[in-house]
Formats: structure tokens, sequence, C-alpha cells
């Protein structure tokens, strides 16, 4: 059986659905911070992020299953809910994402969050450098996926 996926722009109607997805998540992808996906960093998704960001939702079969946030030329966050990983969804968002931007892409992954960071490089990221994030007290590392090369030039 095939399945469809389609990305749309987040709406307010999706937040009970993405707020879940992410606490799922965010949970499976960073156990080491205490209280990730729930409380106060639930609120702050629900009150600043959702609100702030140029959010994508990704939808398998009319179920919204993953959440992109843009800021400027920044990934915010990307959350797949775990049900639905490693079927592509993340690659597609991230795509996505680069389309709209036609540019570099910037983001920032848990130094703990070891598969994050192996799929955001075979998405062509790479790291830039390093910064201690003082919420939680763990390490980012800031990773950079250049512009991809656009239709080559005429011979001439």
């Amino acid at each position: 059986m095939e399945t469809r996926t389609c990305i749309r722009r987040y709406e307010t109607s999706d937040e009970a659905v993405v707020v879940d997805l992410w606490s799922r998540a965010a949970k499976l992808a960073h156990p080491f911070i205490e209280g990730e996906g729930e409380g106060e960093r639930a609120r702050k998704l629900r009150e600043v992020y959702l609100r702030a960001a140029e959010n994508w939702v990704a939808e398998v079969d009319g179920e919204v299953v993953a959440l992109l946030g843009l800021l400027g030329d920044e990934i915010g966050g990307l959350f797949v809910d775990p049900r639905a990983q490693g079927r592509g969804v993340g690659r597609e968002l991230v795509r996505h994402a680069a389309e709209l931007r036609g540019g570099e892409l910037r983001l920032e992954v848990f130094e703990a969050n070891a598969r994050a960071r192996g799929f955001y490089e075979r998405m062509g990221f790479a790291e830039r450098g390093r910064r201690l994030d003082e919420e939680s007290g763990h390490q980012l590392i800031v990773m950079v996926r250049p512009p991809s090369p656009g239709p080559a030039a005429p011979a001439r």
C-alpha cells in the first residue's frame, strides 16, 4: 500500500497533535534533558515557538506526523512522530526548507543526540561550531548546509 506525504503550513488547529508528537519525539531524542517534552518546555513550544517560527507539518495519509520550524535560514526544530521515523518524512521536510530558502540552512543539534547528528550529516550539514545551551547545560553543535547548486550554466 502506497503512502502519500503532504507538506503544508502549520495551522492553529494542528496544535494539539503537534504538541503531542513533539513531546513523544523530544523525549526519545533528548532523554538526557530533565523534563523534556513536558511542563515549561511544552508551554514554550505552544506560546513561543509555534507563534514565532514559520512552521510546516508533514501529513502521511491525512495524519500529521512531523513538524519543522524555520526561523529565517535556521531550522529551529524538526520533530517526527516516533511511529513515522525512518520513512523519509524528515528528509522531505529538510528538502522543503532548502527549496523555500534557496540558500544556506543552519541548525543546532545536541551533541548527545547522535541519531539526529547522523541524519543531518547525511542531509549535507557539516559542523561549524559548538556552544553550551544555557537552559539545559548540554553542548550544542552548530551545523550548516551550503546552498544546493543550481542548474549548470550553459557552456560558452
